[in-house]
């Protein structure tokens, strides 16, 4: 049978963990999974419903006698790192028999083994095999190669681990696999979060270079990194088609951008007495259909309020109620403030990489291959057949 990895559903963080084994060490099993179905049948009411936000509220007003008890004392360890409300992740953790975290004596109390122990004390010969079974030096690897990336840019290569290592099928599960886990190593501080995006740091380059072996190469791993490659250099070569091509066909590459997006009767403006206008065009707001305005700037500079004014001004001529500024270059650091200015008028801004991927959202500029095919055996039907043998 398949030696699967990933296989924590609910992976929480290592501290939340540590915490969950300190507070009900000694705890008959039993009494640990009795409270964590009596928190699971707290749904509450819209009249009445649970603020999970406060432990130290819905403990005292939800759950009785040893339940509450236990839930407190989770709550209180380590400085309220682990809300009792998500205990169930970590108890599906620690109870996994291949990471031998946590064992039952005899009389039914629940202890930490040898292995959990050291777990308890940061071993790093522990942790780095908890990390490789579930998929956290992958994700460090992947990380690694890249200076900046969001959820989006892992979830390819992540998918195509968790098909070779776990049985996690459906896109929600691939997801919340990835989001659990990178959550994990920013708690450790070996990821850094900006905005939606992500960053290996010097504590997580450090960390990943004592790893374990490295594992067998996986050519569908390289295929899919060429891959990304490549479309990182069409990306770049977007780009900078965009920002020298001629001026008045940019803004007829708007229009199309807008057609592409839904809009209706988008009409590019002439060279004169459009008040600073390049395109105009309409588009449905929920049940209303109302003009939008948009004004294209094709330069690598940086753009500034003024333009912002420029554009706001220029509304009433057009009878629009919103506009949008694109530019191939960037935006000063005051002009989103000023575009959403209370009272006024909103203008969206664009800059040269949202540019691109909206060109590449809504294949306007770029066309798509299908040229490679990638059969995968499906792993989980033969574990199903040797399941029934």
């Amino acid at each position: 049978m398949q030696n699967y990895k990933v296989i924590t559903p609910l992976f929480p963080t290592y501290a939340q963990a540590s915490a969950m084994m300190k507070a009900t060490s000694g705890i008959q099993l039993q009494s640990v999974r009795n409270m964590i179905t009596a928190i699971h049948e707290q749904t509450g009411t819209p009249q009445n419903p649970v603020d999970w936000s406060e432990p130290d509220s819905w403990i005292k007003a939800r759950l009785k006698g040893e339940d509450a008890d236990l839930a407190q004392a989770i709550w209180n360890t380590d400085g309220h790192i682990l809300n009792p409300r998500h205990s169930y992740g970590c108890y599906l953790f620690l109870n996994l028999p291949k990471f031998d975290l946590m064992e039952t004596t005899a009389e039914g109390a629940w202890v930490p083994t040898e292995t959990g122990k050291l777990f308890l004390k940061g071993d790093e010969k522990v942790l780095r095999s908890l990390d490789d079974q579930e998929g956290l030096l992958q994700l460090l690897e992947l990380l690694a190669g890249r200076e900046m990336a969001k959820r989006a840019d892992l979830l390819p290569e992540w998918q195509a681990f968790l098909h070779q290592h776990s049985k996690f099928a459906s896109a929600s599960s691939i997801k919340s696999t990835l989001y659990s886990r990178l959550y994990n190593l920013i708690d450790r501080k070996m990821v850094a979060r900006e905005g939606m995006s992500y960053q290996i740091t010097d504590t997580g380059r450090l960390w990943l270079g004592k790893a374990l072996p490295a594992r067998k190469t996986d050519p569908r791993k390289e295929l899919l990194e060429a891959v990304k490659r490549y479309n990182e250099k069409q990306k770049e070569l977007l780009h900078e088609q965009i920002s020298t091509m001629n001026p008045y066909k940019f803004e007829h590459l708007i229009g199309q951008l807008l057609e592409a997006m839904g809009y209706e009767q988008v009409e590019v403006t002439k060279a004169s007495g459009d008040k600073g206008v390049d395109v105009v065009g309409q588009v449905q707001v929920g049940i209303t259909t109302i003009t939008e305005v948009v004004q294209v700037k094709r330069m690598q500079g940086t753009i500034t309020r003024p333009f912002i004014d420029q554009l706001r001004g220029a509304l009433p001529y057009h009878k629009a109620i919103r506009g949008t500024l694109i530019t191939t270059g960037k935006f000063a650091a005051k002009c989103a403030e000023a575009a959403l200015f209370p009272g006024a008028a909103p203008i969206t801004l664009i800059d040269g990489e949202r540019l691109v991927e909206l060109l590449i959202e809504n294949n306007v500029g770029i066309r798509r291959s299908n040229a490679v095919e990638l059969l995968d055996v499906d792993l989980q039907l033969f574990d199903e057949f040797e399941i029934e043998q």
